[in-house]
């Protein structure tokens, strides 16, 4: 807000006096600068740039401000209303005239300017008849404000944009932790709102909010920067003008506060007073309004008449020279205001000269109403203006319906050069007419932050929180306060500041940092060492089984083969090496034919393995038993009914079998569950039932025979066959007893190499407790594969 009216007021010489009756209470000493015309504007600009607010205890009548400074966008008033008073295409035959007062930085002092122009070109002598047609506000302003005001126009954008584009530099560079500090006047109550209102759905917080009082007191302000000092926000936004937040500045030096970025609203962002006078503003950024070029100024600002330089500056002692004491008066390298200033009085003069020149139904105007000039209404003046368009130093200047003009803005950057110098560097620009999300261009590398840094300054509550992990908000703070928490397995986050974790897909997991899924880890018993460990094993326990088949083929003839039963001898090491060779099935892959081969096949060819153990029980009870009196026994223990008992004894597991795959067959599983970081493939069992019952049966037949070899363990002589079947069945029960709880609780490629090893260790345990003492007496003891040695007691 730059505080700057231009109150155009439309004046005919010919009109009749008016008498007043009333007359102003104070001394307003004002205007500053005047002079009479056909139509007359009224300026009020702030002709000073420090301002000194007296004490105010509401008890005496405050003092007046007490204001010091100079006057160059009153000066561009004076500049346009001269060339167009001499220019014969615009306004001929009629003249402008002006009357300039002096706002000095301060609401209070606006508004009495404001009352002087509204009671009369003259506050002593009132006598002349004035007609308010309308105002330009050359200041940011909220449009609802004057909403009420239908002939108010504006030649520089509406606040609500400068606090959209303020609003998007936040977020362009990270800053989520600011403080803002404001005037205590509606200019910065309302940029507050608005601030507060773009950023509510975003990332960014307040970190707090101070007022520069309008009773400036320095302990209300050394409370104001207390909290400047202790809090962690280095980025602040300032709203206010430039003759208030002066003297706060002077007071801020003496607090030894460094590290802050400073965030310009419009209203100082090119205060080249303040540039000049503190240091440790370099680097500041902010909006202005769009420059533009007038043509002449810094040579009518060089030829002003020496009387009003006397009048309005300050005295000169002789030793100053022009640059150093009053840059800030004659920089005219890239106007702002003064150029906006310069735009208005001709946007009034071109409105005024259409409407002079109006003809009813005739060229661009003729749907608008003309005037008497004797009796102009401001909605006349009103209506050119909305459809007014002309050119001036290269910029096409027009209204909308709303009297607004071009949301328009430069991205400015204090930079002091190595001869010390400050320049306001254009390092972008905010474009309100553009698509949303495109509004704002800004040229980084340009920018030249505080302390001469090339590095974006930082203005965080809580470091940003790197991908895998969360944001934890504390208890009690803002949103921006918060902590970083890792994600949780399965779950990751890929974004800095995620609010979230995101879980992974099923088949999915989330990799050691937590910021990617990666495909789960494929769980089953393969090729690998343990596999391969298992299939020598295994291929082994076959090959010595061979071995010992071909063993006792060889040497079938002789006594100690043909006592153990020749035949089922055989039936017994084709078992054990289809034993061994069924644990080979468990190994790689499962598919649907290799889950239901690996349990049937086991259960079958174990179940013939016992069945034939059961059948050589049998007769080797029965073969010591028949030699007493009377005894007939082996007559029902011949070779057919020992391969019948064979059969039927497998014919039941085979059963058993048929129905489980008939009715729920194994099938290969992907088990997720157990270890959720990876999948398990195994074969499920598909019926429960018909798994525990294959185990029991071949558990039912192991017992049956270790509880007839347990009957003949005592039979006479060297024949110890009985003993050897007992001790087989106690390890082959003790592992498969081993199995079961091992199965249970742990499931995974553990669980089927346990699975493996119990067929592999039962088989074992079968093969060296059957047929190793046999082996070693016909390969080492050849002497003692006699019937006289093996009947021992029972020949003698």
């Amino acid at each position: 807000r730059t505080m700057i009216y231009i109150l155009v007021s439309l004046f005919h010489l010919s009109s009749a006096a008016v008498t007043l009756n009333c007359s102003p209470q104070d001394d307003f000493d004002l205007p500053v600068f005047m002079t009479s015309g056909d139509f007359t504007i009224g300026g009020i600009f702030p002709l000073h740039y420090r301002v000194e607010l007296p004490p105010t205890d509401y008890i005496k009548r405050p003092l007046a401000a007490q204001c010091r400074g100079a006057f160059r966008w009153a000066l561009s008033m004076k500049l346009a209303v001269e060339e167009i008073n001499n220019r014969k295409d615009l306004l001929s035959n009629h003249t402008l005239s002006y009357r300039i007062f002096d706002s000095c930085s301060t609401p209070v002092t606006a508004q009495k300017a404001i009352l002087a122009v509204l009671n009369g070109g003259d506050v002593v002598q009132s006598s002349m008849l004035f007609c308010i047609l309308f105002f330009f506000f050359l200041m940011q302003s909220y449009g609802f404000l004057f909403s009420q005001f239908p002939t108010f126009f504006r030649v520089v954008p509406n606040d609500d944009y400068q606090v959209k584009a303020i609003a998007q530099l936040l977020k362009r560079f990270g800053w989520t932790w600011i403080g803002v500090v404001t005037e205590d006047h509606d200019y910065g109550r309302f940029a507050l709102q608005g601030l507060k209102r773009e950023i509510e759905n975003t990332n960014i917080c307040l970190a707090y909010h101070e007022m520069i009082p309008k009773d400036y007191t320095q302990e209300r302000v050394l409370k104001i920067l207390k909290v400047m000092k202790e809090s962690t926000a280095k980025v602040v936004v300032v709203f206010s003008v430039e003759g208030e937040f002066y003297p706060f500045l002077r007071e801020f030096v003496t607090q030894n506060i460094t590290g802050i970025q400073w965030i310009a609203s419009e209203a100082w962002v090119t205060a080249s007073m303040l540039a000049e006078t503190y240091p440790f503003l370099d680097g500041t950024i902010g909006f202005a309004i769009r420059q533009g070029h007038i043509p002449g100024l810094q040579n009518y600002l060089k030829t002003v008449t020496p009387e009003i330089l006397k009048s309005h500056l300050p005295s000169c002692t002789g030793k100053e020279t022009l640059r150093q004491e009053h840059s800030a008066y004659m920089n005219t390298s890239s106007p702002r205001v003064t150029y906006n200033v310069y735009k208005a009085v001709y946007a009034f003069a071109h409105s005024l000269h259409n409407l002079i020149h109006c003809k009813p139904g005739n060229g661009p105007f003729e749907n608008l109403s003309c005037a008497n000039l004797n009796n102009v209404f401001p909605w006349q003046l009103q209506n050119y203006l909305e459809d007014v368009s002309f050119s001036i130093a290269g910029e096409n200047v027009k209204f909308d319906n709303n009297g607004d003009s071009v949301p328009y803005y430069d991205l400015i950057n204090w930079q002091r050069h190595t001869n010390g110098d400050i320049q306001f560097v254009k390092v972008g620009l905010y474009d309100g007419a553009q698509h949303s999300g495109r509004e704002l261009v800004i040229e980084k590398q340009a920018i030249m932050w505080s302390h001469q840094h090339n590095k974006v300054p930082v203005s965080v509550c809580s470091n940003s929180c790197a991908p895998g992990f969360r944001t934890a908000a504390r208890r009690g703070q803002p949103l921006c306060c918060f902590d970083c928490v890792p994600c949780e397995s399965g779950k990751i986050s890929n974004q800095t500041d995620s609010i979230d974790c995101m879980p992974c897909p099923e088949d999915y997991w989330s990799n050691a940092n937590g910021t990617a899924c990666v495909p789960k880890v494929v769980e089953f018993l393969s090729h690998d060492a343990m596999g391969i460990t298992l299939t020598v094993i295994a291929v082994v326990g076959a090959f010595l089984t061979i071995t010992v088949l071909m063993i006792f083929f060889y040497n079938r003839g002789t006594p100690i083969v043909r006592v153990n039963n020749s035949e089922i001898s055989f039936f017994i090491l084709m078992s054990l090496t289809l034993c061994f060779l069924c644990a080979l099935v468990f190994i790689g892959e499962p598919t649907s034919w290799s889950c239901m081969l690996r349990h049937t096949a086991f259960s079958i060819t174990f179940s013939l393995c016992i069945s034939c153990i059961l059948g050589k029980t049998l007769v080797v009870l029965a073969a010591f038993t028949a030699t007493r009196p009377g005894n007939n026994i082996m007559k029902w223990l011949g070779p057919t009914q020992q391969r019948i008992i064979i059969f039927c004894c497998t014919l039941v597991q085979v059963i058993i079998c048929t129905a489980w795959l008939v009715a729920s067959p194994p099938f290969p599983y992907r088990n997720t569950k157990y270890q959720q970081s990876k999948i398990i493939l195994d074969c499920s069992v598909g019926s429960d039932l018909a798994f525990w019952c294959v185990l029991g049966y071949i558990g039912l037949l192991a017992c049956v025979c270790f509880f007839l070899a347990f009957l003949a363990r005592k039979l006479p002589g060297n024949f110890n066959e009985a003993k050897y079947i007992t001790f087989s069945m106690l390890i082959f029960c003790a592992v498969w007893l081993a199995f079961v709880p091992a199965y249970v609780s742990q499931p995974g490629k553990f669980t089927t190499a346990v699975e493996i090893f119990a067929i592999l260790a039962s088989s074992f345990g079968l093969l060296l407790c059957l047929f190793a003492p046999k082996c070693y007496i016909i390969l080492l003891k050849p002497e003692k594969n006699t019937k006289q040695h093996l009947m021992g007691k029972v020949i003698k």
